[in-house]
C-alpha cells in the first residue's frame, strides 16, 4: 500500500479511506499497526477524584472540532458494526441502538461504507453504500442521508440528534428496514374481463393495487419476492425499497372495467384536482375509480368532504318517507329560511312562489329543506342514511375506504346537514352508492373484490326503501337531469336517468367544491372537483361522460 494511505477492514474486505472535506469514508478505526487511525475520535476522561471539582458543563453552539469529532465517531462506529458505540454518541441511546442493530441484522447488511459530504454548520450529509447478503442473494443499496448534532444541555456533550431518518430518510418512529420474503406475495390484478391492471397504465390505481396486495397477496396463490422493505409495524402497507429476487404473482380478479377505468382517468385528468367513482347498482361492483393528481390522496374512496346539495337525494327520501314532502305537492321555497339561529338562503337568493317539491328539488332549493328541520327529530337524517342507504356501516370493499358520516346533530347544524353541510361527510364512492340506491331502492354495498375470495360479509342496510319513495325519488332525479340544474351536463342521455348537482362551501375557499351524482340504467357515478364552483358545470360533464 502507498505510504500515507490508510485501510480499513469490514467483514474481511479492505476498503480504502478517501478524504472528503476533512472527513473520510468510515469503516474500522484502527491502523494496521494497531494504533488509532487519523479518523478516530478520542475524548479525554473526566477526572472524577474527590479532591478535584468536575469541569463546568459546556454551553453554546458546538464548535467545528466538536462537530467533526462527534460525526466522525458516530459514522466510524456505525460502519464498523459497533452499534453501542455509535448509539452512545446520540441524544437517544436506546432508540439508536435498536435501530442500528436492526439495520444490520434484520436488513441482512453484510457491510456498510459511509462517505461524509461537506458539512453545513451542525448538519453533515453522507452517502451510504450497503452490501446486502440474504441467504446467498446479494445486492447493493445506495442512498443519501444526513445527521445533525447539538449540545446536550445537561452534560454539555455534543451528540447526534437522533431520529430514525438518520438510518434511512423514509424511516419514521417504529419503522424497521428488513430483507426477506415479502409479507405478501405480489399479485397480478386483472379487471372483470381478465385484462391486467398495472400502475404504469393506470397510475391512479397505484394506491388501490398496493392495498389489494397487502390484503390478498397471501390468498391469490403466488409466491413472495425477496425484498428489502420498510416494515411499517402494521400501521400502513410495507414499502418495497429493492427486489433481490422475483416471486410468482397470484392472479386477483377485480370488479373494475379497464375501458371505463381508462375513461375515468382521462376525465379527471382534465382538472388539476378531481375524483370520480363508477359502480353497478344491481350488484354494488366498483367499475372505475380515478383521482387527479393520479398518485395523490385517494379522495375517490377515502375522501371526507361535505357533499353539498347532492345530499338532498338522501334528505328527499327521508322527507318523503315521513310524509313531509312528495312529488306534485306544494312545497315552500322562499328566499330565506332560519333555524337554530342561522339564516339560510338559496343561490342568488332565488325563490319559487307557489312551487312544488319537484321544482324545489330540481332547482336545488335550500330553503325547501331547511324549512322542514323543526319537524324532524335530531337523529332522523342519521337513521335514514344508515338504515336505508348503508352509510357508515363499515363497508368491506376489499381496500380501505371511508364509508360516509351523517352524525346526529341539533340546531343549525341539523338544518345544514339536510343540504350536505354541517357534519355530513362523503366522497365519490359514497355519493355514487347513494345514486345507486336511489335507482334500485336497495342498498348494495360497493366492492372492488368479490366477497367469495375471502368469504367476508358485506354490509347490509336494515331496510329497503319504500316502493312509493323509490318511485318519487327517481321522478325527482329524472326531472333534475332533464330540465333542472343537471340538464346541461346530462344532455343527450336518455332512458332511465337521474341526477343531482351540488356545491359545497368550504371555509377559506373562494369557490365551493363542485359535486355531481347521477345514474343511467345499471350504472351510477359521482365526482367532486375541489374549488370547482357549481357542480353542474364542473363535475357534471365528467360524470355524464362516464355514463355515456
Amino acid at each position: 500500500m502507498r505510504s500515507g494511505a490508510k485501510a480499513a477492514v469490514i467483514g474481511g474486505v479492505i476498503v480504502a479511506v478517501v478524504g472528503a472535506a476533512g472527513y473520510g469514508a468510515y469503516s474500522l478505526t484502527m491502523d494496521e499497526d494497531g494504533s488509532p487511525g487519523d479518523g478516530t475520535v478520542t475524548s479525554a476522561k473526566t477526572d472524577r477524584t474527590t479532591d478535584k471539582k468536575a469541569d463546568p458543563v459546556k454551553t453554546g453552539p458546538p464548535s467545528a472540532a466538536e462537530i467533526k469529532a462527534t460525526t466522525g465517531g458516530f459514522l466510524t462506529a456505525w460502519a464498523n458494526g459497533k452499534a453501542a458505540e455509535a448509539a452512545a454518541l446520540t441524544s437517544d441511546e436506546k432508540a439508536a441502538l435498536a435501530a442500528l442493530t436492526g439495520y444490520n441484522k434484520q436488513a441482512h447488511i453484510e457491510k456498510v461504507t459511509l462517505t461524509p459530504g461537506t458539512p453545513a454548520g451542525a448538519t453533515l450529509p453522507f452517502k451510504v453504500n450497503a452490501a446486502i447478503d440474504h441467504k446467498g442473494q446479494r445486492a447493493t443499496w445506495t442512498y443519501d442521508s444526513a445527521l445533525t448534532v447539538a449540545r446536550d444541555t445537561e452534560t454539555g456533550k455534543v451528540l447526534v440528534n437522533w431520529k430514525p431518518a438518520v438510518v434511512f430518510p423514509k424511516l419514521r418512529a417504529g419503522d424497521t428496514v428488513r430483507t426477506g420474503a415479502a409479507e405478501k406475495p405480489a399479485i397480478k390484478a386483472v379487471d372483470r374481463n381478465g385484462k391486467e391492471l398495472v400502475p404504469a397504465e393506470h397510475p391512479t390505481l397505484k394506491v388501490a393495487l398496493a392495498g389489494l396486495r397487502d390484503k390478498y397477496g397471501a390468498k391469490a396463490g403466488g409466491t413472495a419476492d425477496v425484498e428489502l422493505y420498510i416494515d411499517r409495524a402494521g400501521k400502513a402497507p410495507s414499502e418495497t425499497l429493492k427486489t433481490l429476487s422475483k416471486g410468482t404473482p397470484g392472479t386477483l380478479r377485480t370488479t373494475l372495467d379497464a375501458g371505463l377505468q381508462r375513461a375515468a382517468e382521462q376525465q379527471v385528468a382534465k382538472k388539476p384536482k378531481a375524483s370520480a367513482v363508477v359502480i353497478k347498482p344491481s350488484t354494488g361492483e366498483i367499475l372505475a375509480l380515478a383521482n387527479s393528481p393520479a398518485e395523490g390522496f385517494n379522495t375517490a374512496l377515502q375522501g371526507s368532504l361535505a357533499p353539498g346539495s347532492t345530499m338532498k337525494v338522501l334528505s328527499a327520501a327521508m322527507l318523503i318517507d315521513k310524509g313531509l314532502a312528495g312529488t306534485g305537492k306544494p312545497h315552500p321555497c322562499p328566499k330565506f329560511a332560519s333555524y337554530g339561529g342561522w339564516k339560510f338562503q338559496n343561490l342568488d337568493k332565488f325563490e319559487i312562489k307557489g312551487g312544488t317539491f319537484d321544482q324545489s328539488f330540481s332547482r336545488s332549493c335550500n330553503t325547501a329543506f331547511i324549512s322542514q328541520a323543526d319537524k324532524l327529530p335530531d337523529d332522523a337524517l342519521t337513521k335514514e342514511a344508515r338504515d336505508v342507504f348503508g352509510i357508515g356501516l363499515n363497508w368491506q370493499t376489499g381496500v380501505p375506504t371511508f364509508d360516509g358520516a351523517v352524525p346526529v346533530q341539533e340546531g343549525a347544524s341539523k338544518a345544514a346537514s339536510l343540504i350536505g353541510q354541517g357534519g355530513v361527510r362523503m366522497n365519490p364512492l359514497t355519493m355514487a352508492s347513494i345514486s345507486a340506491t336511489a335507482s334500485t331502492g336497495t342498498f348494495r354495498q360497493p366492492y372492488l373484490v368479490a366477497p367469495s375470495v375471502d368469504n367476508r360479509a358485506l354490509a347490509k342496510a336494515p331496510r329497503a326503501m319504500k316502493p312509493t319513495t323509490v318511485k318519487q325519488l327517481k321522478s325527482l332525479m329524472k326531472l333534475t337531469a332533464t330540465s333542472g340544474t343537471g340538464a346541461q351536463a346530462m344532455s343527450g342521455l336518455s332512458g332511465d336517468v337521474g341526477a343531482k348537482t351540488g356545491s359545497a362551501e368550504v371555509d377559506g375557499q373562494k369557490k365551493p367544491n363542485g359535486w355531481f351524482t347521477a345514474y343511467r340504467g345499471d350504472v351510477a357515478a359521482a365526482a367532486v372537483v375541489p374549488q370547482g364552483g357549481h357542480g353542474g358545470d364542473t363535475a357534471g360533464p365528467l360524470v355524464a361522460a362516464l355514463l355515456r
